[in-house]
């Protein structure tokens, strides 16, 4: 059994691993989460950062209960597209102020020296939200600070255009994994208003970027390191 074990676990640190960070608990399902699935299916290891719970979307709720309610919407949804999910408890608007103050920081270098990605997803720093922003800027800072360089490539959630088409393009076929990120995406019970806007927005951008690779569905990221 022991062995078993220690074998299984061998094999899991083989593998290829991709980090997808995001803001709040449904953005890396939004931002990447056909491609998570693909990376998945082709057997690499695949972890999905939330750094917060996004509890301002209900102020009418106790804080405790749309955290539990978030919290499990999002693992739910890690598990539809077989990707690990990590929480980092940031308050909203306050991101950079409780990344260095709660040690968050050396936190996920800690995670990024182990995992040692290939490829970071993260937040376009042309999105509006602050939130995403700072993700954006937390992200390239770790880069910097990491001795083995991954590939960096940026999604977008509120941007609905990109200009920073000066960066290489990856576009990832997701026609085999587009159903899942949808249904991925309808655990989000708790953000049923929200999510209108980039649940249409998102259906539109992969139809557009499957077109442009001649496939049914696709994503599109921007390599800016």
């Amino acid at each position: 059994m022991k062995t078993e074990k220690t074998t299984k676990k061998s094999d899991n640190d083989n593998k290829e691993t991709i980090i997808v960070f995001g803001a709040h608990s449904d953005d890396f399902v939004i931002g990447a989460g056909g491609s998570i699935a693909e990376y998945v299916k082709e057997g690499k290891k695949v972890i999905a950062i939330a750094l917060s719970f996004g509890e301002k979307s209900h102020p009418w709720l106790k804080e405790k209960i749309i955290k539990k309610t978030r919290l499990d919407e999002t693992f739910e949804a890690g598990k539809i597209l077989s990707c690990k999910v990590l929480f980092f408890n940031l308050r909203e608007g306050h991101f950079y102020e409780d990344y260095q103050k709660k040690g968050i920081d050396q936190k996920l270098l800690d995670l990024l020296k182990k995992e040692r990605p290939t490829k970071i997803f993260t937040h376009s720093q042309e999105d509006p939200h602050p939130d995403h922003k700072a993700v954006n800027n937390i992200t390239l800072e770790l880069y910097e600070k990491i001795e083995k360089k991954p590939e960096v490539y940026i999604y977008s959630v509120w941007n609905p255009v990109s200009f920073k088409t000066q960066y290489p393009t990856l576009y990832v076929d997701i026609s085999k994994t587009f159903g899942t990120k949808l249904s991925s995406l309808r655990t989000f019970q708790s953000q049923k208003v929200h999510i209108v806007y980039p649940f249409v927005l998102l259906v539109f951008r992969a139809f557009v970027n499957g077109f442009k690779i001649r496939k049914r569905f696709a994503e599109r990221f921007f390599r800016i390191k």
